[in-house]
């Protein structure tokens, strides 16, 4: 589980996340939504340990300040949205990086660690890239690579900052049905921050709304996803009827309709 109490994060003269709670159960798939600049990407990093913060943030019951870096990463795979990324280095052995907290320090991969980074890779449709420099993919490529290094480090909590960023329809179906899959079979808590709202409601178990640094709703998709806060929080004229198993579709109604 991954609990966030009071979680506050100042960034020069603003005030990015205030006083945010937050409570993510085992094997629970959270979704963070709201506008651009209202602090969903840097929610992550604080859970991360990547931002100074105020307030508590625990993992596994476990407060995170108090976690070695290692063993931090053993528990929770981070894949931000935009990584730095080496382009002399191959496929592969960006994904195995992920194996890096199971690895002896001044050691080497063995044999499992490499099996689990080709297991990843072929799940997520890469083993034929494996040996390609990240210099020459493109944005969806890149993409998936860098899920591919967070899958392989097999910890319990997934933070996935907008898994699906130029991926093609076909791929981000794949990539959320993937995550789908790895959460149902091992029990991942999962936690991204999707810009897509029916995405989000297809997918998630819990929505979080963020608005201007605050939680301004928090609830399963239907109490979430509703035109009364849509339209209030994303400045946006929707209509939003119940899709594939009762779970909410949001439509943008054309100017002058």
């Amino acid at each position: 589980m991954i609990s966030a109490t009071s979680l506050s994060v100042r960034l020069g003269e603003r005030q990015v996340l205030d006083e945010v709670d937050v409570q993510v159960r085992a094997g629970e798939w959270l979704a963070v939504i709201g506008p651009n600049g209202a602090g969903k990407s840097t929610l992550l990093k604080a859970v991360m340990g990547l931002v100074a913060h105020r307030g508590e943030v625990t993992i596994d019951g476990r407060p995170a300040d108090a976690l070695r870096p290692r063993d931090r990463a053993r528990l929770v795979a981070y894949a931000p949205q935009t990584p730095a990324l080496p382009t002399d280095m191959t496929v592969f052995d960006y994904a195995l990086l992920g194996r890096t907290p199971y690895i002896p320090y001044l050691g080497r991969e063995g044999r499992r660690d490499r099996d689990v980074t080709a297991s990843v890779l072929d799940r997520l449709d890469l083993d034929g890239f494996a040996t390609r420099r990240l210099g020459e993919l493109s944005g969806g490529e890149r993409q998936r690579v860098v899920l591919a290094r967070a899958l392989a480090q097999q910890a319990p909590v997934l933070l996935l900052d907008e898994p699906t960023t130029a991926l093609d329809l076909g791929h981000q179906q794949q990539v959320l049905e993937l995550v789908d899959r790895l959460r149902l079979a091992d029990g991942l808590t999962v936690v991204t921050t999707l810009h897509d709202l029916t995405v989000a409601g297809q997918y998630a178990d819990t929505l979080l709304l963020l608005a201007r640094g605050h939680a301004a709703a928090v609830g399963r998709p239907d109490q979430v996803l509703t035109e009364t806060l849509v339209g209030k929080h994303f400045d946006a004229r929707v209509t939003i009827e119940p899709g594939p198993g009762g779970r909410p579709v949001v439509h943008l109604v054309r100017g002058g309709s």
